[in-house]
């Protein structure tokens, strides 16, 4: 479609203004994206098959899926001579790089566009060995900010190289590379100034870590103990290194399985065909290896590429060129939880540290295949080879490469621009998945149900706030059914004499637990939940209201006894809502009760410094003003307002800043007078900014002011990767939520605690925004899912 171009053959530049203004393509765009901020992708782009190609398409896949009204990005892809391709309507512009003349022209037409904020250069030196006279020069004269990425740092260099290479990071704003040792040969072999350097480790993708098992039976390799390798074959790889171990390591393990996934590199089939293939398939049949060897050479998608690994027991990495800076390949297999035995490139010496993994010698396969049996041979050391890795590799996740790289768009722009996060799609499989016929089981490993770790009343009184939630905005038939799980849960825990108990392990009985710590806010907790089920109940089967109805008058019975101050608070919601639409004499008098103590609680504790109920901040503060404007849009009783408000106010000053929340940290409470608690770092919980979001929302709709509401979005962008780690707490992929923001690293685990708590987030955001929440359909994620991530 793109046979109207500036230059005609051989020094094809780009699409012609005349084609970029043909009415489909005017209609691709809203009005909003013309006026955007522009960043210029110049790189290798599919369908040219080369990892820096895939690794870009990658990029731009996750910065677009991650922001929203925040650039745009267009693609100069890079040709040459000998390789052309036919590409989608993402790529603007094409380089010739054999072409002197394509790159002044080149770095004109970026000048003279007003739109284009910023370059961002893909560097590899092989795509301009030819012309690296003009590259630099076309560097030199362009006007806009650059960011190069060097997708090889080579170690001592000798007197050209680094002359070469300073020329080139002097001619950039900014230069990025994806390790530590990188950067490091950068600023000592190079003499580059660090504050130069970004680090942004190479992106991997989220997998759901399913069942191997079930997934070997569906790849026919069951009974297998399945090693592994991918990635675009060339005899660099070394895979012989892997043939020539096999037979010790059948020896051991007869039922040892070697997958070889992957096409020939396009570059060596050019070159010499398919010879390194036939050489491999040679050895397998002189070494007697059929059985035990099995080629993949079609092409796959990135859905099955990584269930491939996932069904992986062992990946084996035998690069041949300690030069090599990083491995896309390698990435993905951690990400997959593979166990890994590496090469020593600098990449694997870096994250495989420390128990992560196994190093090799090169080209060794002695020391292969001796680790290889002692890894097959030992399960608990795999698995913790397995698990070490897996917590080392997530934060490179493509979301958080895309919140990275968004970061350093804004800096190099100076404000131009502004980042907005974009809200996933409300996903349930991650809470549905946790939830048994008895209720949601309490903890997770990373995302696996642990059935050990029993039930408690806690998050099945939430999850039932949660579903009804969802139940309320979608009328979903199908939550109705966890509704009523998580209902009968409730109704299990409900003792004769109106209390819960709180613990109960995986066969159902009630736990010593529940007799050696204080229930009151767990009673609390169920008491609102039921009050919320109430409030929507006249969308729900009447059974349900009139059963959640009993339970919460048998529990009012001990309510009197409870002096806890979250506790009372959530009994005020809990009979807020249950009044909504008729109130109760009763209850409106025990909510009047209940507030008047936390009135005389705030009396005793503030003052004009401290605005609160205590002298002290801990966990689900925000519940507390939240009761208290409950309880005055119960009762109609002024006070109550009004400390809230104050209250409310106090509360977000010490946990916001200007554009973001920073929760009080479960490792040190804040104290009045002692404001050195704010230094703490890490220790936060998704609960606890669940909870503030849930306050914001009742306070604006009470309101009307809209800094709550733009605190709302701040405070559920947390979750989305605007935190200290600039990591993202929520999985899109498995629906999950980490359990924790700590100083230096995310807590990987997904249990019912956190899980709920982002959902009831999410909802409440959706509720609140009124479905303006620019969020993609279901069938629209995983529909391009499935279309556009494709890897060989």
């Amino acid at each position: 479609m793109r046979n109207d171009v500036v230059f005609n053959d051989s020094n094809r530049l780009l699409m012609s203004e005349r084609q970029k203004n043909t009415p489909s393509n005017r209609l691709r765009k809203s009005d909003v994206n013309q006026h955007l901020p522009e960043i210029l992708f110049i790189t290798s782009y599919p369908p040219r098959e080369c990892g820096i190609a895939t690794y870009s398409q990658d990029l731009i896949k996750a910065l677009n899926n991650k922001f929203n009204h925040s650039f745009k990005i267009s693609i100069c892809s890079l040709e040459s001579d000998n390789e052309k391709h036919v590409y989608t309507d993402d790529v603007k512009y094409i380089l010739n790089t054999d072409n002197a003349r394509a790159y002044m022209k080149l770095a004109e037409l970026i000048n003279d566009n007003d739109a284009i904020q910023m370059v961002m250069v893909q560097h590899e030196f092989g795509f301009f060995d030819k012309k690296e006279a003009d590259f630099k020069q076309f560097l030199d004269i362009l006007a806009k900010p650059v960011v190069l990425v060097f997708h090889t740092v080579l170690p001592n260099p000798n007197e050209l190289l680094r002359i070469n290479v300073q020329l080139i990071a002097n001619l950039c704003e900014s230069v990025v590379v994806m390790t530590n040792s990188s950067a490091e040969i950068l600023t000592k072999d190079y003499r580059i100034a660090h504050e130069k350097i970004t680090v942004i480790p190479h992106g991997t993708h989220l997998v759901p870590h399913s069942d191997k098992a079930l997934l070997k039976e569906k790849y026919h390799v069951s009974g297998r103990k399945v090693l592994s390798t991918f990635g675009l074959l060339s005899s660099g790889k070394s895979i012989e290194t892997t043939l020539d171990a096999l037979p010790a390591i059948i020896k051991k393990n007869p039922d040892v399985l070697f997958l070889i996934i992957g096409k020939t590199h396009p570059g060596v089939l050019k070159q010499e065909g398919e010879r390194y293939r036939r050489m491999l398939e040679s050895k397998v049949e002189a070494l007697q290896l059929q059985q035990y060897v099995r080629f993949i050479n079609h092409y796959i998608t990135l859905p099955d590429l990584l269930e491939y690994l996932q069904l992986t027991d062992i990946y084996l990495f035998t690069s041949k060129d300690p030069n090599q800076a990083v491995s896309g390949t390698f990435s993905y297999a951690m990400s997959c939880g593979c166990a890994i035995i590496s090469t020593p490139i600098p990449h694997a010496r870096e994250v495989l540290k420390n128990d992560g993994g196994i190093i090799i010698d090169f080209e060794s396969p002695k020391q292969l295949s001796k680790a290889v049996i002692k890894l097959l041979g030992d399960e608990i050391l795999r698995k913790n080879i397995s698990s070490n890795g897996l917590h080392r590799i997530v934060s490179t996740a493509w979301e958080n490469a895309a919140i990275a790289h968004a970061i350093l768009f804004e800096k190099i722009t100076d404000g131009k621009v502004s980042l907005h996060y974009k809200i996933p799609v409300v996903n349930l499989n991650h809470v549905k998945r946790m939830t048994t016929k008895v209720g949601m089981i309490q903890f997770a490993i990373i995302n696996q149900p642990d059935i050990d770790s029993g039930y408690t009343l806690d998050d099945n009184a939430r999850a039932m706030v949660a579903m009804c939630q969802h139940y309320e905005l979608t009328k979903d038939k199908a939550d109705i059914a966890y509704i009523a799980i998580y209902l009968n849960f409730i109704k299990y825990c409900l003792q004769p004499n109106g209390s819960f108990l709180n613990y109960v392990n995986e066969d159902g009985i009630f736990t010593e637990q529940n007799y050696e710590t204080n229930l009151n806010d767990s009673n609390g907790r169920a008491i609102w939940a039921l009050g919320y089920l109430i409030a929507v109940g006249d969308l729900l089967p009447l059974e349900l209201t009139i059963d959640a109805d009993s339970i919460l008058q048998c529990a009012l019975a001990n309510v009197h006894q409870i002096h806890s101050t979250r506790a009372m608070a959530f009994i005020i919601k809990g009979l807020y809502y249950r009044n909504i639409k008729n109130r109760l004499v009763q209850d409106m008098l025990l909510i009047t009760r209940l507030a008047n103590r936390l009135v005389q609680m705030y009396r005793h504790e503030a003052d004009e410094e401290w605005v609160w109920f205590e002298s002290y901040l801990t966990y689900g503060n925000s519940i507390l003003p939240e009761a208290m404007l409950c309880a005055w849009m119960a009762t109609g009783e002024p006070i109550y307002k009004e400390i809230a408000k104050f209250s409310f106010d106090f509360l977000l000053s010490k946990i916001f800043t200007e554009n973001r929340i920073k929760v009080i940290s479960n490792k040190g409470w804040s104290h009045r007078g002692d404001e050195s608690v704010q230094e703490i770092v890490g220790g936060e919980q998704p609960i606890d900014i669940a909870y503030t979001i849930l306050a914001l929302s009742k306070f604006y709709e009470i309101f009307r002011d809209t800094s709550y509401k733009s605190k709302m979005e701040i405070a559920f962008n947390w979750f989305l990767g605007n935190n200290h780690l600039h990591q993202i707490i929520y999985n899109p992929c498995t629906g999950g939520c980490y359990d924790g923001l700590e100083d230096s690293y995310i807590n990987l685990n997904q249990g019912a605690e956190s899980t709920v708590s982002y959902l009831m987030a999410r909802l409440t955001i959706e509720k609140s925004f009124q479905g303006r929440v620019n969020a993609e359909r279901p069938s629209d994620y995983y529909l391009k899912f499935n279309r556009q991530n494709h890897l060989v």
